[in-house]
């Protein structure tokens, strides 16, 4: 397979393209509700973790959405995709909020032992570890709802302008 059949047959897959597309508009959002919020805008929150939404939970939950509508809701790929969309959220809710906090605490420790030694035995720390991994509830509920309506935006788009269908998709239901 060449390169440009490769590039074609991704740009064909439309479950992909919707997941893709949920992560960069859920890191959109965060990079504008952190504007807002903290009245300056961040560049770092178009590419860093953490924050309101969760581009992690709106990615697989695009996915697993649009799979479901594609492959049906009785297949494999959709049973893959609901695991994976569980095991990414549980993730950012728990296991990357939790390393964050130790983050956290760790930097606030070496700045504590800093405050408290002469200059020349300092604890020698190049960076700060980063402290925004993980998210919180909302956070991930919110990308979740995110990633379901863009998927669902997707399903409606390709019913009424793909297949040309003017009634109400009852097969949704």
């Amino acid at each position: 397979m060449t390169f440009g059949a490769f590039l074609s047959a991704a740009f064909e897959n439309h479950a992909l393209i919707v997941a893709i597309s949920a992560f960069l508009i859920a890191q959109f959002c965060k990079f504008i509700i952190t504007g807002i919020t903290q009245h300056s805008f961040s560049p770092e929150r178009l590419k860093g973790d953490g924050g309101m939404p969760s581009a992690h939970s709106a990615t697989v939950m695009a996915l697993a959405t649009v799979v479901g509508y594609l492959e049906g809701l009785d297949s494999v790929a959709f049973g893959v995709s609901m695991i994976l969309a569980s095991v990414v959220m549980h993730d950012a809710l728990g296991i990357r909020r939790e390393a964050g906090k130790h983050a956290s605490s760790i930097n606030e420790l070496v700045d504590t032992v800093n405050g408290l030694l002469p200059e020349k035995k300092k604890l020698t720390q190049t960076e700060k570890l980063k402290e925004l991994l993980g998210h919180s509830l909302i956070q991930v509920v919110c990308g979740g709802v995110l990633g379901f309506l863009l998927g669902l935006a997707y399903i409606l788009i390709r019913l009424v302008w793909i297949e040309g269908y003017t009634g109400f998709p009852g097969h949704l239901l």
